[in-house]
């Protein structure tokens, strides 16, 4: 898949064999830091997981990676903006790229507490799945194109 515009900014695939430096710092805010190298992996080796970002002067400062559930549905694995960055638009912008370049009428996300108003505020439902970890709520999102 080539390049996309969006607001001017170019959302492309990400498929390098090297973990670029920018990337692994966005990533490491959208897992933990020592789990990168290995979600990056699945990016490269499974077919059904894609990873774009958004560059400028070739350092990353966005990148959402997707994975491929079955035709019509996928999920948000990693959504990640540089703090400097942010409250620009950039992650709502990457998910209408995913939208726009594949026909998925559900997208899903598990997060935090503290993204879960991101994803409220593009338009996703959210229901809490509890402390699915100790100490850690999680919450469900999910997307549905015709509501929009």
């Amino acid at each position: 898949m080539g390049d996309s515009g969006v607001h001017g900014r170019c959302i492309t695939e990400i498929n390098a064999a090297i973990l670029e430096c920018s990337l692994q710092k966005l990533l490491s805010y959208a897992t933990s830091p020592e789990k990168v190298t290995y979600e990056y992996e699945k990016y490269i080796s499974f077919p059904n997981r894609k990873l774009y970002g958004i560059a400028k002067s070739e350092e990353f400062f966005a990148c959402i990676g997707v994975e491929f559930l079955e035709a019509s549905q996928c999920e948000i694995k990693h959504i990640a903006v540089s703090p400097e960055m942010r409250g620009q638009n950039i992650g709502s912008e990457m998910i209408g790229f995913i939208c726009q370049s594949y026909p998925f009428h559900q997208i899903i996300a598990e997060t935090d507490q503290q993204a879960v108003e991101f994803y409220r505020k593009y338009g996703f439902s959210v229901s809490n799945l509890g402390e699915k970890y100790p100490g850690v709520e999680r919450f469900y999102c999910l997307y549905r194109r015709n509501a929009r």
